[in-house]
């Protein structure tokens, strides 16, 4: 049964890899035999990601990309392609919130770069990765989601928009690709311990609500969140398209 989470011979595109929930799905699909292409803003950072991972016999690529910028989310994909030969994989991992704090307070220029980082880009960069997973029969695209998606906090009202527009945007496109063997997924994570999300977990208040009031009453950890995301990438899963799979610990339930 565990060949089925064998992944040698694919090639899985995972930006914002290098921290955090895109560091932990990159070296999960590595240690089960993906080449992976460690993605985010800066080069120098990617490189040591990768470095690490080709320290530990894993195979990797670095290629920086910031996902708002539109030249940069084409030449990650080219450049994928031309080094790797194809793409079976792609992990819309990279996110942004840079405020918090009511709707109404929220500027043009804040709604746009939210919007265009957390929603276009997945969708510009699966559309540049479609051909290629077509060429190859088939692939998997992952988009990271958020519960604040379907259940928004007070001060996060643009990202949660965002999120629940990229849930959506994860089921038109599985039922649009589905013909090509194509599936796509997206993971809807609840408060995961990463730099990210610093901001609540380091909040008492916050913490202590999640503690009493969340089933498993904690938060979870990176590694829970790669789990889910080999499950999607490999044969594994493989009737498993146009879901959104809420990794929270129960917390949509309090």
């Amino acid at each position: 049964m565990m060949t089925k989470f064998n992944l040698k011979g694919k090639v899985a595109i995972i930006t914002g890899s290098s921290k955090g929930i895109g560091e932990a799905i990159a070296r999960l699909l590595a240690e089960n035999g993906a080449t992976v292409v460690i993605s985010s803003r800066k080069q120098e950072a990617c490189d040591a990601v990768a470095e690490k991972f080709k320290a530990d016999g894993l195979s990797a690529v670095a290629i920086a990309c910031h996902v708002g910028n539109p030249d940069d989310r084409t030449a990650l994909v080219e450049k994928t392609i031309e080094k790797l030969g194809g793409i079976d994989i792609l992990v819309n991992n990279a996110g942004t919130n840079p405020v918090f704090g009511p709707v109404e307070e929220a500027t043009d220029e804040i709604f746009d770069h939210i919007m265009n980082v957390n929603v276009k880009a997945p969708w510009d960069l699966a559309n540049k990765s479609l051909e290629s997973m077509k060429k190859r029969g088939g692939g998997s695209i992952i988009n990271i989601s958020s519960v604040e998606g379907e259940l928004p906090e007070e001060g996060l009202g643009i990202y949660s928009t965002s999120k629940a527009a990229l849930s959506m945007l994860t089921k038109s496109q599985a039922k649009e690709w589905g013909k090509f063997g194509i599936r796509v997924n997206a993971i809807s994570p609840g408060l995961i311990k990463t730099k990210f999300s610093a901001a609540l977990w380091t909040n008492q208040q916050i913490m202590q609500q999640i503690e009493s009031s969340s089933p498993l009453g904690r938060m979870g950890n990176p590694e829970e969140i790669a789990y889910i995301a080999l499950l999607l990438s490999s044969e594994a899963g493989s009737f498993i398209t146009g879901s959104i799979l809420v990794a929270d610990g129960g917390f949509l339930l309090s």
